[in-house]
Order: structure tokens, then C-alpha cells, then sequence
């Protein structure tokens, strides 16, 4: 299906440590997308709890529309994707009750075992098919639960983040299947919240808004936004809410023989499926099944990612040495390769006061040296990435129904060259890097599939594969990666 005309598409995309405005021209089956605004969005801490400002986050979508506006730029729709598992309750009024808690919180630390007292973890499982995280949305309610949250005892509404943007932009209240699916509330199979979980907390699964799906549109800007921020009655479309969900939408793939790294904060390792895939094997190795678009599946596992750097970053900026990307690669390239492994997912680099500190710790807890520099830090980390996601890999080929051929990488690590290629090292098989801005273009596309300039997902990987230019990185060295491979699973059985 050819694009006949000129499309205006406003993306609202929210990570867990930043987020932008990006407008994209859809002509000619290709898109151009280009950043209008970013921002910083942090984690406050009040009283010793974690929250996030949703309404500085509302305020910077407005600002983004504004520039949209300002550049004489008439939308056709608009689209917001976030990260997972986070909500926000609404009074009988239609008010927020309080800001959003933050699933770094660690009021949820013991909360799914205790939880399965009532429900057991198995059970759980075989439901919702979500790998168990401590700060999935079904902990997170039982903890607050537990400790009586005044604004849960007043709940008359529960929204998950890109639900609550879109009701404050809209005033419609609706749950978006990808984002729903995160929370271990949901039942891949039926589609629909799980009673029995919400009867263990105990809640009424009424709290929940209906469930629409990505494409669907959710409602209008109201009129007050649209006189502030100069802008038409534009349409809301529900896209992939989950910002892994709309990343998945713009892998650049023309079959299906591939597996996905989606790699940010969170480095998400999976694949495109029909059905879920919840069996005996795919729970002792942990895996998650969350909602695609087109009734796909993502069968992926969660690892941590470029996280890690990130806190680096801050600790060295702190001390009076801010480190721009480019330069860390740079360094990274620097130092010898393997002195220093950890496993990114162990416990203690969750969220540390010091992960300089933490790092140390874990590499002299193991029978290394403890790294010293900058360079040495960041070549840890990569290094230790790859081969975690060769770990995972192995795992999703003995779980997938067809053969993994190639790796995409996509998102912003889709940057790090060094890092793809180490990837390739380690899994010995290609990896394609890029789009880079994959959230953002997902999110586009299932706002044209929306408002009907796209009709089907490979409609939309063509207009990507139209737009984009990836990389592809070959294995080299593996003979030397593979030794090292050897040691690394020894080094990450530190409990």
C-alpha cells in the first residue's frame, strides 16, 4: 500500500531517564523524523519514596506541541509511548490522587514472595506469563496495599503512564493492550485482567479501564490544549504505549527469522511471536510474554542496560568530569578487553548509592581486580553486556518455534558501534543496528496505521526499511570471545 499524501506525526516518547517530542513527515512510503524538544525526566525522592513528575512530564508534551505549532506544522495525530509497569490513580472526580510511584522504589523488595503465599508463583505465571520482577505493577499495588496508601484506599481509577498523558490531553480514560501486558495483571491468552490476582491484593478489577488496542483511537485534545498550545482538534491514537512495544514495531526485518535487542536503559532480548509461549521451560529460564501490535507477541526477557553507564556517568559528572558518549566510546576502545566482568542483572547494581562502588565490590566478591579508571568501568560494562546477551540468546533459541538467523539491535545503543560488534562477537551471528530512533518510529507508524496510511505490520517495516540504513556486524575473534565466554558464566554464579 503506497502513502498518496503528506502526514504530520507528533511522537511523545518517554524513557526512564529522558524524553523527547519528535514530528515525523510521512510522504512518498518514507518517513523523516526529527527531534523537537528533550528533557531530563528524574526520579524525586519525598519521605524516602521514589516518584515521577507526571505533570512537569505533561507540561514538556505541551511544550512540544507549542513547537510544533510554532513551525506552522498541522498534525494528524499524536502518539505516547513510556516505559512499563508504572500508574497513576484517579479520585472519583477524574483528579490524580498523587504522583506516580517509580518502580526503582523499593517498597516492592520481598513483596512477590509474600505475595505468593496467596497466590503461588507458578500459578502466577501460568496466567499472565510475565517473568517475575519485584516491581511489576501487580507488586506494586500489593505493597501498596500493604501499607495503606491513602491514594489506593481512594482510587476510583487506575491509568498506566502513557494512559494518564493521553487522559490528560483527552479526558478519555482507556488501558492500551502493550502497556497493560507489562503489569502481570493480564492474561496474554484471554486478553483480558486476571481476577484471581486482583482478589489476592485485594482489589476490584474494576480499577482497570477498558482495553483498547495499539492503532485504536483514543479520543480528541480538548479544547482548552488546543487554544494553549495553538494547535487543531488532532486525534489521540492508542499506538504501542510500551516503548519496547513500538520499538519492536520498526525492526527493518523482511521475515521472521530474527530475534530483537531493544537496547536503552533496559536491554530487551526477544522475539515476534503469534501465540505466547508459557510452558515449564520458559518459566525456569524466566521469561516474559507481552503484547505486540497485530496480536503479536513479544517473547523477550529483560536485562539490564545501558543503566549501568548511566549512573557512571552521573558519579563522574558529579566529581567534575562530565563524559559525553562519544567520548566513551573512545575510552571503552582504549582499555584490553575481558579484566572485568559482572552480571549486569545482579541485584546490587538494581539501584546503588554508588555503582562505581558497587561494581568494585562485585568484581573483587568474584577474584578480579577491581577497575580503576574510566576506561577500565566502561569496558566492563560493554563487555559484560555482550556476553549476557549471548547468555539470554541461547536461552530464546531452545524456547523460539522457528531459527534465530541474525540479531536487530535498535534503539539508542543501536549507536554504539563498539558495542554491536562486541554483540557479534559474543553470539556469533550477525547483528543489524539500527533505527536508532526505533521507539519514536513505532510509535509514528501505528498512528499512520491509525488514521489509515498503513494497513499492515509489513506495511509499516517496508515504509521503515524505506527510511533507514542499518549496519550489519559480522563475528570476528571467536575463539577469543568464546574463552572468555567460559569464565564469564563462572563469574556470574556470585549470589
Amino acid at each position: 500500500m503506497a502513502i498518496n499524501k503528506t502526514c504530520h506525526f507528533f511522537a511523545f516518547d518517554l524513557g526512564a531517564t529522558s524524553g523527547r517530542s519528535c514530528i515525523a513527515k510521512m510522504e512518498n512510503d518514507s518517513i523523516e523524523l526529527r527531534e523537537l524538544t528533550r528533557f531530563p525526566n528524574k526520579i524525586i525522592r519525598i519521605n524516602d519514596k521514589y516518584h515521577w513528575n507526571i505533570y512537569d512530564l505533561f507540561e514538556e508534551l505541551k511544550r512540544g506541541l507549542k513547537t510544533a505549532a510554532a513551525e506552522g506544522l498541522t498534525i494528524d495525530a499524536i502518539g505516547i509511548d513510556t516505559w512499563g509497569v508504572d500508574f497513576v490513580y484517579l479520585g472519583k472526580d477524574g483528579s490524580l490522587l498523587s504522583q506516580p510511584r517509580a518502580y526503582r522504589d523499593p517498597y516492592t523488595n520481598g513483596m512477590p514472595e509474600e505475595f505468593f503465599k496467596s497466590v503461588p508463583k507458578k500459578e502466577v505465571y501460568d496466567a499472565t506469563g510475565i517473568q517475575i520482577m519485584n516491581f511489576n505493577s501487580l507488586y506494586q499495588l500489593y505493597a501498596a496495599k500493604k501499607e495503606k496508601s491513602s491514594a489506593l484506599e481512594a482510587a476510583s481509577d487506575i491509568l498506566f503512564m502513557p494512559d494518564a498523558l493521553s487522559y490528560l490531553l483527552t479526558g478519555r480514560k482507556v488501558c492500551e493492550y502493550t502497556i497493560a501486558s507489562t503489569s502481570q495483571l493480564l492474561n496474554p491468552r484471554t486478553k483480558n485482567f486476571e481476577a484471581k490476582l486482583f482478589d489476592a491484593i485485594p482489589l476490584s478489577p474494576s480499577l482497570m479501564q477498558p482495553i483498547v488496542m495499539p492503532g485504536e483511537i483514543i479520543g480528541y485534545v480538548n479544547e482548552n490544549i488546543q487554544k494553549e498550545c495553538g494547535i487543531g482538534r488532532v486525534p489521540v491514537i492508542a499506538v504501542a504505549g510500551h516503548d519496547t512495544g513500538s520499538a519492536v514495531v520498526a525492526v527493518p526485518t523482511v521475515d521472521e527469522n530474527f530475534a530483537y535487542l531493544s537496547s536503552g536503559t533496559w536491554s530487551l532480548m526477544g522475539i515476534e511471536v503469534n501465540d505466547p509461549i508459557i510452558t515449564e521451560e520458559s518459566y525456569a529460564l524466566n521469561f516474559t510474554n507481552e503484547g505486540g501490535v497485530n496480536g503479536t507477541t513479544r517473547f523477550l526477557k529483560n536485562i539490564t542496560g545501558m543503566w549501568l553507564i548511566e549512573q557512571c556517568r552521573k558519579e563522574w559528572e558529579a566529581a567534575g568530569n562530565k563524559l559525553p558518549y562519544s567520548e566513551i566510546d573512545k575510552l571503552s576502545e582504549s582499555a584490553e578487553g575481558f579484566r572485568f566482568m559482572i552480571d549486569p542483572d545482579h541485584a546490587s547494581f538494581a539501584n546503588p548509592d554508588s555503582m562505581l562502588k558497587a561494581i568494585r565490590e562485585y568484581c573483587v566478591n568474584t577474584g578480579q581486580a577491581a577497575p580503576v579508571t574510566h576506561a577500565d568501568f566502561i569496558r566492563c560494562i560493554f563487555d559484560s553486556l555482550a556476553l549476557k546477551y549471548r547468555k539470554v540468546l541461547e536461552s530464546l533459541q531452545s524456547l523460539a518455534p522457528f531459527p534465530i538467523q541474525r540479531l536487530h539491535v535498535i534503539g539508542g545503543g543501536a549507536n554504539n558501534k563498539l558495542l554491536n560488534q562486541s554483540t557479534a562477537n559474543a553470539i556469533g551471528m550477525p547483528v543489524v543496528s539500527g533505527p536508532s530512533e526505533a521507539t519514536a518510529i513505532g510509535n509514528i507508524m501505528m498512528q499512520a496505521k491509525g488514521v489509515g496510511a498503513v494497513s499492515s505490520l509489513g506495511d509499516i517495516r517496508r515504509v521503515v526499511r524505506n527510511s533507514v540504513s542499518p549496519e550489519t556486524f559480522q563475528p570476528q575473534d571467536t575463539d577469543q570471545w568464546n574463552k572468555a565466554y567460559t569464565r564469564f558464566r563462572e563469574i556470574i554464579t556470585y549470589k
